[in-house]
């Protein structure tokens, strides 16, 4: 064999691989069936079993107080579920938004008790494609912040024009919470909660095939993101939490753990730094992805309670 020959086969071959790799890629993240939790669990640097008792706990309690069941359509066709938490008399409400491949009552079930015991009420909702609500592909905020502004939409309607509304979100859902800030909102959002969020799709996955797989992004990112438009309608590099903060006027709380194996520590920072509202930085050391309110729970109450709940008493 020649060597151009040798050299195109190996090509061919190299190609394949990649091709392969993307496609494996985009079936066990992006897919409901195949992204698995206890994957996502083993890749953010926190030992769950440390929270498990206490997390059970807290869902039996969750579990024992009024609630109501509801339903919204997102703009393509999907019902999206969510619990409705409420606070008799109250006109604040917390929208809160899970991580990938979790469910909302698996996430907020222990700060849960934190929000209702302060006179709010509280709406924690499945994002598309998973829990109840409906949908095949996982959309990563891009999809997420439209369906995040129908849930905000409901909460006015059925609380009236004095509301008020803060967004509550970790990890994915934290994404979710600060895109949905770069679109124009009702002047009742008040505030927002960004745990462990993302800059965009694109740029986690590429900081997971780096530091988890030690694999080079290009062209496996390239192929998937392909993919991705192809079949789930959007691209991984569509919506970036970066550039949609920096559009808000709304004050925001970032929180990130400074061990997060998953969603590296220094995507806040670059968050941080593009938000030009009202704002404040907590980083909790030791604390591994998403676990920040259950490593130091007083400090992440106090932060969350130093932070909005002025801004909610401001006329």
């Amino acid at each position: 064999m020649s060597v151009g020959k040798w050299i195109a086969g190996a090509a061919v071959l190299g190609a394949a691989g990649e091709y392969a790799i993307a496609k494996y890629f985009f079936h066990r993240t992006m897919i409901r069936s195949h992204a698995k939790r206890e994957r996502t669990q083993r890749m953010a640097g926190t030992d769950w079993d440390l929270y498990i008792p206490g997390i059970r706990a807290a869902k039996e309690w969750l579990s024992e107080q009024p609630s109501e069941e509801v339903w919204v359509t997102s703009r393509d066709g999907l019902r999206l579920y969510g619990k409705f938490f409420p606070c008799e008399g109250s006109l604040k409400t917390v929208i809160c938004f899970h991580g990938y491949t979790s469910e909302g009552q698996n996430d907020y079930s222990t700060l849960a008790r934190f929000y209702l015991d302060a006179g709010f009420n509280l709406l924690i909702v499945d994002e598309r494609a998973h829990g109840k609500s409906e949908g095949t592909y996982i959309g990563f905020g891009c999809l997420d912040r439209h369906d995040a502004r129908i849930w905000i939409d409901y909460v006015v309607e059925r609380l009236g024009e004095h509301c008020q509304i803060v967004l509550h979100g970790d990890s994915m859902g934290a994404a979710t919470v600060l895109m949905t800030l770069g679109l124009e909102l009702p002047e009742q959002v008040k505030a927002a909660v960004s745990d462990c969020a993302f800059t965009s799709a694109w740029d986690v996955f590429c900081a997971v095939l780096k530091n988890m797989y030690h694999l080079p992004p290009f062209p496996i990112m390239q192929i998937a993101n392909q993919m991705v438009k192809k079949q789930a309608g959007y691209e991984l590099d569509e919506c970036n939490a970066r550039e949609e903060v920096a559009k808000t006027e709304i004050p925001v709380l970032f929180i990130h753990g400074d061990a997060d194996t998953f969603v590296p520590c220094s995507m806040v920072h670059e968050l941080y730094n593009a938000c030009h509202s009202e704002k404040k930085l907590v980083i909790v050391e030791g604390a591994g992805h998403v676990e920040s309110c259950y490593k130091d729970p007083e400090e992440y109450e106090e932060a969350v309670r130093s932070f909005i709940f002025p801004i909610l008493e401001r006329k």
